[in-house]
């Protein structure tokens, strides 16, 4: 009888249940045997990956990639996985993925100094040897304010300066120049936000330019292009790269580049036996690896040389297959980081704009915003302040997207964040609370997709927590930093360089800062599992403490009329300086320990450390970059009044800027846009 009444009660609790709960303990028993095999198995929008589940050490012990519970109690399982559950499913505390990427390190190096060729230079510099081809760009300030290099005494200065110079598609296409912008193992980043509308066209139309290339070898078309070429256009006026040695990268050396096979040997063999090539007196030569891709249409576009069918399908292929992100975060801009150009309001309307043709041309594997939380943090918010405001400038976006008509499930996938980890506890967890947090909303309060559910996220170590004294010591946080992002299942990482508190990094320190990672990747046993942090006690209870602080922060907000509504009071701008101030007293009287600032100082006194070498652009940099810019303008000025008006127009009509934009950059350069912008969207004021 007893029995009886115990299966009734049993069977009443069970009913009880919620169809979620109670589909996750049925599903447990297959969960425990999946992660028990060898090989794991899984689908990747349709494509089937498998991959080793295993790792054997050296002494010959198995270690899984995944670890599970060895919880017995139904209780403990379910609220297990209902808070974490393994990696790549729902809430993806622990990840977003199953497993993460064979054959591609989460390594993505931030680069940018001089002009383009330059800065290419050192991409491929970075790059060489690595399966994966994963860059980001650091623009100068000319760049960032939407104005050209010029002699006006306010930007000649900064041309080149903390940052590459680009002004015209023909420095993006030089710029990313010998990287195939489509191939799978090729991802972009662009540190751009109020003229992020302008460089993306740039970029995509170097893009679309380089497949164009592609499709004029591989159908044997190189002679009739030429020709074409040659009939249209006077080539000595073309615009080509410069190599280090200071000459012209010819256009004949580039179609004998052409006929080589794509193995960078034969690449460098044809470079090296041409002495004297006709224009410029010297040959030139391009970097290791960079095999021309993107040159050989400088000056022009695709759809200048193509039949007009063949060139809108090669456009809708690239568009479809690019990789990378834009940050594009305007909101974090006035918070934060300061370079807003344009007012808030028309900022919004670009980035809107962006999104839309992402959706209308199916830009897939492309992210329209990085929404940053790294330039708070580096203007002095503390970890907690950093998360709240980065997700609450998200779900702003998810708002305002909405508000204009477009479906969450179209375009949160191509959503994409950027925090930075520094050395207090609360950066160990700072991913998984992101990851908890968003996934939550986006399924109970959108009823968003499992796709947009997944919140992808690439940070950066500390560039604040870098002093000038004792430098050496700020490779060691550095690693301990780059190690908290990878045990929390980062899916991209810049290390930054050791001597960037004094000077531009130099090769030799980029390689160290590389190094940090690939150590981490590829020799620490421990980092072979990807769930090293769950099931941790001061994991766990940092996770809800964070991420109880982070939802307070929210309703604080909210009391203030959501983010545009702080914003408009400076709240967040206030909260940060409040927050930077107390750093900064805690670091100057000792009370915050940092070793060899304010603490185990060597017998010196551990001084600041002056810079042997600072690497700025040169004056012929700078004097190169203005007159490309000048002589883009002079062989397109008999378009550039019309496309400016074409703009202009488009925007009274309230129709979509960046499909025009898209055109707009063949012919004009990035001031001219930004200063048409401004007469029909306004500049920014900040609200005093």
């Amino acid at each position: 009888m007893q029995i009886n009444e115990l299966k009734k009660k049993y069977d009443q609790l069970k009913k009880q249940l919620h169809p979620d709960a109670k589909k996750l303990m049925e599903q447990w028993a297959a969960i425990l045997k999946q992660y028990e095999s060898d090989f794991f198995e899984f689908d990747v929008r349709g494509k089937k990956i498998k991959q080793e589940l295993t790792y054997q050490s050296l002494s010959g012990t198995k270690i899984s990639k995944v670890y599970l519970p060895k919880y017995k109690d139904w209780g403990d399982i379910l609220k297990w996985q209902l808070q974490e559950n393994v990696p790549g499913e729902f809430p993806f505390t622990a990840g977003v993925f199953p497993l993460k990427r064979e054959g591609e390190d989460p390594t993505r190096m931030f680069a940018g100094e001089g002009g383009p060729e330059r800065t290419n230079r050192r991409f491929h510099y970075v790059s060489l040897g690595q399966p994966a081809k994963r860059l980001s760009t650091a623009f100068d300030s000319v760049t960032l304010y939407g104005e050209d290099p010029a002699h006006r005494p306010d930007i000649y200065g900064k041309v080149g300066n903390s940052g590459v110079s680009i002004a015209t598609v023909d420095d993006a296409k030089k710029l990313y120049s010998g990287f195939d912008l489509c191939d799978a193992k090729t991802s972009v980043s662009m540190t751009i936000n109020g003229p992020a509308p302008m460089l993306l066209a740039f970029f995509m139309n170097a893009a679309i330019d380089q497949q164009c290339e592609k499709y004029i070898i591989e159908n044997n078309l190189r002679e009739e292009v030429n020709k074409l070429i040659e009939s249209k256009y006077e080539i000595e006026k073309l615009p080509k790269y410069i190599s280090e040695d200071g000459n012209a990268i010819h256009h004949t050396l580039l179609q004998k580049i052409a006929s080589t096979s794509n193995n960078a040997n034969d690449v460098t063999n044809v470079v090296e036996s041409e002495n004297s090539l006709s224009g410029g007196g010297g040959a030139g030569y391009l970097p290791e690896g960079n095999d021309g891709l993107g040159l050989r249409l400088l000056g022009l576009s695709g759809e200048d040389v193509l039949p007009k069918e063949v060139y809108e399908k090669i456009k809708a292929h690239a568009l479809a297959t690019v990789r990378g992100t834009v940050q594009a975060d305007i909101l974090k801009e006035d918070q934060a980081q300061n370079t807003c150009i344009f007012s808030t309001e028309f900022a919004l309307k670009l980035m809107g704009d962006v999104q839309e043709y992402f959706i209308e041309n199916k830009v897939q594997n492309f992210y329209s915003v990085s929404i940053s939380g790294y330039h708070i943090a580096e203007a002095g918010a503390n970890p907690i302040t950093q998360l709240a405001f980065t997700l609450a400038n998200g779900f702003t976006y998810v708002e305002y997207y909405l508000s204009r008509g477009m479906n969450i499930d179209d375009f949160a996938p191509n959503l994409s964040f950027f925090f930075s980890n520094g050395m207090d506890p609360e950066y160990s967890v700072i991913g998984r609370v992101a990851r908890k947090i968003w996934a939550k909303t986006m399924k109970y309060k959108y009823r968003a997709n499992s796709r947009s559910q997944k919140l992808k996220y690439h940070i950066q170590t500390s560039g604040r927590s870098l002093h000038a004294q004792e430098i050496d010591f700020n490779d060691i946080r550095t690693t301990l930093q780059a190690l908290y992002a990878i045990y929390d299942n980062c899916n991209s990482l810049h290390t930054n360089a050791y001597d960037e508190a004094i000077t531009t990094p130099t090769e030799e320190s980029v390689r160290r800062a590389m190094a940090i990672q690939l150590i981490i990747n590829r020799e620490l046993g421990t980092a072979k599992n990807e769930n090293p942090n769950q099931g941790a006690f001061l994991i766990e209870e940092l996770t809800d403490l964070v991420e109880a602080a982070v939802l307070a922060e929210f309703e604080r907000l909210s009391e203030r009329g959501g983010v545009l509504g702080a914003m408009e009071r400076m709240y967040q701008r206030n909260k940060i300086q409040e927050e930077s101030l107390y750093y900064e007293t805690q670091k100057h009287t000792g009370d915050y320990p940092i070793v060899g600032v304010n603490t185990f100082l060597n017998k010196n006194g551990s001084p600041t450390i002056l810079p042997t070498e600072v690497i700025r652009s040169t004056s012929k940099e700078k004097e190169f970059q203005i007159k490309s810019v000048t002589l883009f303008q002079e062989r397109h000025q008999q378009k550039t009044a019309m496309m400016l008006k074409r703009l202009q127009d488009v925007v009274v009509a309230n129709g979509n800027l960046f499909t025009e934009l898209m055109e707009t950059v063949k012919y004009c350069s990035l001031g001219q846009i930004t200063h048409t912008l401004y007469s029909v969207g306004g500049e920014y004021r900040r609200n005093m």
